[in-house]
């Protein structure tokens, strides 16, 4: 059986039950794209693991409760004596959502810190899948450490899906950002930005140049989600865009690029084109914009 491992931080959530009240929940945004990735890829045929860190804490301990009811494999879950989870609330207007964080006790901040660890775990996975803010919260030395063994898994066969997930308030500067996503890049065969962060970050002017920028880097694949207008798909074949027709207003945005990117890494491994892949991903992320919340029950 082959193995997909999602790599990140799963963090407490607060959200807002009513004016009062609060409810505490469990999310990240590689965890969102492995928790759907679980309900579209055949049971008998792929394991779904997370990989991050978290502490002994009872809240910890909630997470990974979490995970392994969700049937994702908790093997690649850490325990840290001396910290905890992070924890974020959300501001919901509208259908957009805005976040407040505590995250510096954090104990996935340091998961990728054992290089021996990072190389067990990619060694064992045949599909592995890193974000932008997987990559932010880490240290240089622990960027280092991850890029190291992904192109280590690469050389070896390994298949690297990497969305550049753009949160600049967590990186130390603007430079180092651009030089560890594109470093990321570098060694991923899929790559899944959305234009609106890469042209604030990047300067893209245009679908076609943000695909083009990272398929230089090294790139085999590139799709350029863009907020329910047309996407660009890139590869060795040339560029095309993919008109994903009428743009839908959102119930609530949260895990619309999540759920493509699952739906998307799925279809792909399952056979599809990049093109099937794109189109199969926008259909999903339409049905999670229609509804509350990240995990969308997917059975109705």
């Amino acid at each position: 059986m082959k193995q997909l491992i999602a790599l990140g931080e799963c963090m407490l959530e607060l959200s807002q039950a009513d004016s009062e009240l609060w409810q505490l929940g469990v999310a990240g945004d590689t965890l969102n794209t492995a928790w759907y990735a679980r309900r579209l890829l055949s049971q008998s045929q792929w394991r779904v693991a997370y990989g991050t860190r978290i502490g002994t804490d009872r809240f910890s301990q909630r997470i990974d409760d979490f995970i392994a009811n969700a049937d994702i494999e908790t093997t690649w879950i850490q325990r840290d004596t001396k910290r905890t989870a992070g924890l974020y609330a959300i501001n919901l207007d509208g259908g957009e959502r805005s976040f407040s964080y505590w995250r510096s006790q954090s104990a996935a901040r340091h998961f990728a810190d054992d290089p021996v660890w990072l190389a067990r775990a990619l060694h064992a996975s045949d599909l592995i899948y890193l974000s932008g803010i997987t990559l932010a919260i880490l240290t240089p030395q622990a960027q280092d450490n991850l890029l190291a063994a992904l192109a280590l898994a690469r050389q070896s066969g390994q298949t690297i899906a990497f969305d550049p997930n753009i949160r600049a308030s967590l990186w130390s500067s603007s430079t180092h950002m651009r030089e560890v996503i594109m470093r990321a890049a570098s060694v991923s065969h899929w790559v899944l930005p959305s234009f609106d962060d890469e042209q604030a970050v990047f300067g893209d002017s245009t679908l076609s140049a943000c695909a083009s920028r990272y398929l230089a880097a090294g790139a085999v694949d590139v799709v350029v989600k863009n907020a329910g207008l047309a996407m660009g798909i890139a590869s060795s074949a040339g560029f095309t865009e993919f008109d994903c027709g009428q743009r839908l207003q959102p119930v609530d945005s949260t895990a619309a690029g999540d759920s493509f990117n699952a739906a998307y890494i799925a279809a792909r491994l399952q056979g599809h084109s990049v093109l099937e892949a794109a189109q199969v991903g926008h259909a999903l992320a339409a049905r999670v914009i229609g509804a509350h919340g990240a995990l969308v029950d997917l059975a109705h």
